[in-house]
């Protein structure tokens, strides 16, 4: 393997293996030693050693001093529904788990003609830009940008800053009630801020959806872009009679 080069580092193959191993083939203990290891994957010890780094970092694994590298047990990914009613608070306290949203962020922005297509405004209209991050038991799971209207929404960003919900926030500015008119899934390696807020490895996967809300006239609400930690969560696509 170290004489292969195709763009992907070499630790970071032996890091997929060893956790394909882990995840797929159910290794549930202790790893092999190092040494066992270089030689399965062709590769030098600090190359394991730096795949064994990344993955104690992700918490897949744990190198306890004297004793070995050993497996932690596997948490259960949690799931989100996702449906014409995206609620994440609602969707996570039907599991009994505690949800909290955090405002990282807040400016007043022009809308793009990318932006104002999708909220119905003319290019230029100012817009609300949230950015807030959504924590369970205490665990971050995913980091969002939402762009509101500033003139129909003039008071979501204090909103949002109390009720650490949008929902919340939407019924505090008048709004009673929305749906989903549309979520588009992609998935993409995290970005280096997005890393540090929900403290994960600097090459994870998140599952980015970018969604449009609007009230039950059907006029949008907000433009929400979402990042999901793929190894936290798990998103369920839900038939509409079903939601």
């Amino acid at each position: 393997m170290d004489g292969q080069d195709d763009g992907i580092s070499r630790w970071r193959r032996v890091a997929d293996g060893i956790r394909a191993s882990i995840l797929e083939e159910g290794v549930t203990d202790r790893l092999p030693p190092e040494t066992d290891l270089a030689a399965d994957y062709g590769v030098n010890r600090h190359t394991v050693r730096r795949a064994i780094a990344a993955l104690a970092a992700e918490g897949i694994v744990r190198a306890e001093r004297g004793r070995g590298t050993f497996v932690n047990p596997v948490a259960p990914r949690i799931s989100y529904p996702i449906g014409a009613r995206a609620r994440f608070s609602e969707n996570m306290m039907r599991q009994s788990l505690e949800p909290s949203g955090r405002l990282v962020g807040s400016q007043k922005v022009a809308a793009d003609r990318a932006m104002a297509r999708l909220l119905g405004l003319a290019p230029g209209a100012p817009l609300h830009r949230l950015d807030h991050m959504a924590v369970v038991d205490g665990v971050p799971l995913s980091r969002s940008t939402s762009h509101f209207s500033a003139e129909r929404f003039p008071g979501i960003i204090a909103a949002y800053a109390q009720e650490g919900s949008i929902t919340q926030a939407l019924r505090r500015c008048g709004l009673a009630d929305y749906r989903r008119r549309e979520t588009r899934l992609t998935a993409e390696r995290v970005s280096s801020g997005d890393a540090d807020a929900l403290s994960c490895a600097g090459d994870a996967i998140v599952l980015v959806t970018h969604a449009v809300d609007v009230d039950l006239e059907d006029r949008p609400v907000q433009a929400i872009r979402t990042r999901f930690l793929a190894d936290r969560m798990e998103l369920v696509f839900v038939a509409p009679e079903n939601v």
